[in-house]
C-alpha cells in the first residue's frame, strides 16, 4: 500500500513583516547617525554700524553705465585712459578710496577691463557699491 502525502511543504520567505523590519532599520540608522555641520574658519564679519564715512576729497567715484561708458567723478573717460588717470590721482592723494559703481546690465567684460586698469594703477582701496533697496536688479 502506498501512502500519499497530503501536506505539502512550501519553501518561501515570509514577507508580512518585511515593511516593519525596513522601518525599524531606518529608525535605527537615523538615530545613530551623527550629523555634523561643516565648520569653516572662524570669521567675524563686520556689521553695518562699523562702516566709516569718508570725506568727499578722499573718494573718487568710477561709474560704468549699461552701455559700457566709464566716467570718473562725472567726467567721461575711456577705459584705456583710466589707469593713467588713477595713477595721477593716487600720486596726489595716496589715501584715495575708489568707489566703484556699475550698472547691473553692464557687460562683465567691461567691468573686468576697468578692474584690470585699477590693478595696473595699484589702486588697492576699492569699494564696490550696490543698492540693496532697489528692486530694479535681475531676479
Amino acid at each position: 500500500m502506498s501512502f500519499q502525502r497530503t501536506v505539502q511543504i512550501e519553501n518561501r520567505i515570509p514577507t508580512a513583516s518585511m515593511a516593519d523590519i525596513a522601518f525599524l532599520l531606518l529608525i535605527f540608522f537615523m538615530s545613530t547617525t551623527i550629523f555634523k555641520m561643516e565648520e569653516g574658519l572662524p570669521v567675524e564679519l563686520p556689521r553695518a554700524a562699523a562702516a566709516q564715512s569718508q570725506k568727499q576729497e578722499r573718494i573718487l567715484h568710477v561709474w560704468i553705465d549699461a552701455g559700457g561708458d566709464v566716467s570718473i567723478n562725472d567726467k567721461l573717460v575711456s577705459a584705456a585712459d583710466l589707469g593713467d588717470i588713477m595713477k595721477a590721482a593716487l600720486s596726489v592723494n595716496p589715501a584715495l578710496v575708489i568707489a566703484f559703481n556699475a550698472d547691473y546690465r553692464t557687460a562683465y567684460g567691461t567691468v573686468a577691463a576697468v578692474i584690470e586698469e585699477l590693478k595696473k594703477a595699484n589702486a588697492v582701496r576699492v569699494s564696490f557699491t550696490c543698492d540693496p533697496e532697489a528692486d530694479s536688479g535681475p531676479k
